[in-house]
């Protein structure tokens, strides 16, 4: 059920026990900023999460509240993951979705790297 990005950011959600490494995760990148995992149920050849160590419900919280820094260092961890999945030359999408009409699912800020296949038109029509 998509949630509410307004709500305060819940520590008990699925992400915030993966990075407290009480569920386990297939992870591919870490750093002081952010860390990236493989989707359980990828909808893509490629289908890697992306999330911040901090505690941000959404783009939105994470734009307001996060430092600079921060916001750089998540940005830049975005980055090396898409290059370190090959993913640069045939081209990837970024995803992060955001509340209920955007349909967020887990209120915790993630971004979805999706690629390794033509992914075609970005919204149904």
């Amino acid at each position: 059920m998509p949630i509410d990005p307004t709500r305060p950011y819940d520590d008990q959600n699925i992400f915030a026990k993966i990075l407290r490494g009480e569920i386990p995760s297939a992870r591919v990148y870490e750093d002081e900023w952010a860390i990236a995992f493989e989707d359980i149920h990828p909808q893509a050849a490629v289908h890697t999460l992306v999330i911040p160590r901090g505690a941000y419900v959404s783009w939105d919280d994470f734009s307001a509240r996060a430092s600079a820094e921060e916001i750089a260092g998540f940005v830049r961890a975005v980055g090396a993951v898409a290059r370190a999945k090959g993913l640069v030359e045939t081209g990837y999408r970024l995803l992060a979705n955001t509340g209920r009409h955007g349909g967020q699912e887990v209120p915790h800020l993630h971004v979805h790297i999706l690629g390794g296949q033509p992914l075609g038109a970005m919204i149904a029509r």
